[in-house]
């Protein structure tokens, strides 16, 4: 099975009237973690895809994706809902619509879940479907505790989970690029599904997956559309402390014109400030298809997960990432660089973590996925960020 390519609604489904409104793109309420989930009409059966990044570092790989549930019908019975968790095959589970856009799952039968080896088989098989190796390949000690606390935290759900609607970003011919969903490196946390999405003068990377550091749901990236950034030749750009100059300057005159801002609000003492001219430019996307591809390279010293980067960029643009210590304290949005590579990929320098961090496009196609109107986004992101505040 596979969630690509799914039929059209049977009319038999109509019987499904209370499943019907669950089909669309959801995330589970994992704690730090988050995720994807994709549910869909396949034939007879109502399946929820929980959708996958590739395997760290592999950001262009395609996504990957297991089945958590199945609702089916059959001749003269009522709907059947099935756990398809685990390696035992599919067995009695529940659901529950909690709300318009809130459900929640339940395995009836978690014995199911269970593997012969235990506790360390589960381990051992959940860390390769995972990432795809053994604990042994992973000689990064912090690697190997946040994986093993990732483990120990999403297994203990047992796929009793509540999810919320969300909704893919809408699209605006002004657009840098098309907004969706991106695969992104960060760093030992392993790869994340971060969503990108424009608000006129600013663009943002949403986590739709996260971590202890970052929880999914938080702004992890902010772009400033109206701050682009030149950079050096190649020669100078392999110096950081030259490119750390060059953002640094920009970060400043964004710090003083944010200050002017303010001073003109209160010196108005409540009347409507004046308008203030500025440079918005029109059909951005256009734009950054008719830009000439300049030479690119990570500075020395910049730590990448993925050294297979493009070496060549379209546009780059001030922006600021979040950075957080674990359990998602002391958070703090630090300057950085957005780099526009192509239409399905772009990448943002950390300066303060002298990280980079590659995004790749999820290249699916997702039904019953559009927001009704722009409020109705703008709404689920403040809903989801809320929830990890």
């Amino acid at each position: 099975m596979s969630p690509g390519n799914v039929p059209s609604l049977p009319s038999r489904l109509t019987v499904l009237h209370r499943y019907r409104h669950i089909l669309g793109l959801w995330q589970p309420d994992i704690g730090p973690y988050g995720g994807l989930l994709n549910v869909v009409v396949d034939g007879l059966f109502i399946i929820g895809w929980m959708y996958l990044p590739p395997h760290d570092p592999h950001v262009d790989d395609p996504m990957r994706f297991k089945p958590l549930f199945r609702i089916h019908l059959t001749e003269r019975k009522s709907p059947t809902v099935e756990c398809m968790y685990g390696h035992r095959g599919p067995h009695n589970g529940h659901i529950q619509i909690v709300k318009k856009d809130e459900f929640s799952t339940k395995c009836n039968q978690t014995d199911h879940h269970r593997m012969s080896g235990g506790r360390q088989e589960e381990f051992r098989t959940w860390l390769r479907e995972e990432w795809g190796r053994t604990l042994e390949d992973i000689f990064h000690e912090h690697m190997q505790e946040l994986i093993l606390m990732k483990f120990i935290y999403t297994s203990q759900y047992d796929n009793c989970l509540t999810y919320r609607r969300i909704y893919l970003p809408p699209s605006h011919p002004d657009d840098l690029i098309r907004p969706g969903l991106f695969k992104g490196t960060y760093g030992s946390h392993g790869l994340e599904i971060v969503m990108l999405s424009f608000h006129g003068k600013h663009a943002r990377a949403t986590k739709i997956t996260g971590d202890p550091n970052i929880p999914a749901g938080q702004q992890t990236v902010e772009i400033d559309l109206m701050h682009r950034i030149q950079l050096p030749n190649v020669e100078n750009l392999c110096n950081f402390n030259e490119l750390s100059r060059i953002v640094l300057e920009v970060h400043e005159q964004v710090r003083q014109e944010q200050q002017q801002q303010e001073d003109r609000i209160e010196d108005s003492e409540g009347a409507r400030p004046p308008t203030e001219k500025v440079w918005e430019p029109r059909d951005r996307g256009a734009a950054a298809l008719k830009e000439q591809p300049v030479q690119f390279v990570l500075p020395v010293g910049v730590t990448s997960r993925n050294e297979d980067y493009p070496r060549t960029c379209r546009m780059c643009f001030y922006g600021t990432g979040l950075i957080a210590d674990h359990g998602f304290t002391s958070p703090e949005r630090t300057p950085g660089v957005f780099i526009l590579f192509d239409e399905d990929r772009f990448g943002f320098i950390w300066l303060e973590l002298k990280s980079f961090s590659l995004y790749s496009r999820v290249q699916a196609t997702f039904r019953n996925a559009d927001a009704p109107s722009p409020q109705a986004f703008e709404e689920m992101l403040k809903n989801i960020q809320s929830l990890t505040s």
